[in-house]
């Protein structure tokens, strides 16, 4: 579907509305470029589109199967620049909730920016944003890719923050004194940092690549924004990468305490097994009922034998309770 298409000229966005069979006439006048955004278009749309616009065939069904890694490709005059939008769900209570993620192909030529848009990516805020600014949307369709990377770059960051947030918390889990264990939410924490790192990490080649190439659409009074979008995107690169360090040493240090914990249960369980080893023994040794036993018929022994079975009880207590065991 198309969610908006409009053309531009002087830094400005001319007045009506620009259907979609003037758009491609539009695109071709001296000084003005088109804007069409689509969102998960049918596959006869975007071909009808394609056929319109004079995108390569090859371009078109990437467009159409989506699933594509973050990559910049030239077909002709115009840049095809795969890029992964990135959510996190408002409000989310623990890590246990996946960051979702979109896909955004954005067709770039010196006369039209088209962008497609499958999941997650909205992008009316960026366009309100770059319409605000008509001495640099004079530029052309550069500044539109170099708003919409800035975008979900800065996407990546936002996300990056919430995962720093319960990174921390999930530190403070770990070597807190109670006695819970954290094991899931780390793994869920882990598959998180991955799945920003998988859309965030390849971007760079490709937003370096925008950078250092001679693209038509791109003039070189844009690379310095182009550089600082790479730069952001190292930055966030580099904070998720230590997300993985930490979350890493988090396990480690929470299986030791786990094992620690167990050590600690084991020795108590041994230590009151050992205790009541003493009961068990005398009971089953006057259990067997010999005629001939010490003390069987004697008036006093029964209290003497528990007396006894106390005494050494109360002993091995104080003694497991020395070393620790209890």
């Amino acid at each position: 579907m198309i969610v908006d298409c409009a053309v531009y000229e002087g830094g400005r966005r001319r007045k009506g509305e620009l259907t979609l069979e003037r758009a491609g006439a539009a695109s071709r006048e001296p000084g003005a470029f088109v804007w069409l955004g689509l969102v998960e278009p049918e596959a006869e749309e975007l071909e009808r589109i394609g056929r319109e616009f004079g995108l390569h065939e090859l371009a078109v069904e990437d467009a159409i199967k989506a699933h594509q890694r973050p990559k910049v490709e030239l077909f002709g005059e115009t840049l095809l620049v795969v890029v992964k939008p990135v959510s996190h769900p408002a409000g989310a209570p623990d890590a246990a909730h996946a960051i979702e993620v979109g896909e955004l192909l954005l067709f770039v030529n010196r006369d039209f920016a088209i962008t497609v848009r499958h999941g997650e990516g909205a992008l009316g805020s960026v366009r309100e944003r770059v319409e605000q600014r008509p001495q640099m949307l004079a530029h052309g369709t550069g500044v539109v890719l170099y708003a919409i990377l800035d975008h979900v770059v800065d996407g990546y960051g936002d996300v990056a923050q919430t995962i720093d947030a319960e990174v921390q918390a999930v530190e403070r889990e770990v070597f807190s004194a109670e006695r819970r264990n954290p094991a899931e939410r780390i793994y869920g924490l882990e598959r998180e940092v991955l799945d920003l790192y998988r859309v965030a990490a390849p971007l760079l080649e490709a937003v370096e690549q925008i950078d250092e190439g001679q693209f038509e659409a791109i003039p070189g009074e844009l690379h310095e924004y182009f550089r600082d979008v790479h730069d952001h995107l190292k930055r966030v690169t580099g904070r998720v990468w230590s997300f993985r360090e930490l979350l890493s040493s988090a396990l480690q240090a929470n299986l030791t305490q786990v094992s620690v914990q167990q050590n600690e249960d084991m020795r108590k369980i041994s230590a009151w097994v050992a205790i009541a080893a003493v009961p068990t023994m005398v009971a089953g040794i006057y259990g067997m009922n010999f005629d001939h036993m010490p003390e069987l018929h004697w008036r006093y022994g029964y209290f003497v034998v528990l007396a006894f079975v106390a005494a050494v009880c109360f002993a091995l207590y104080r003694r497991f309770k020395r070393v620790g065991w209890l």
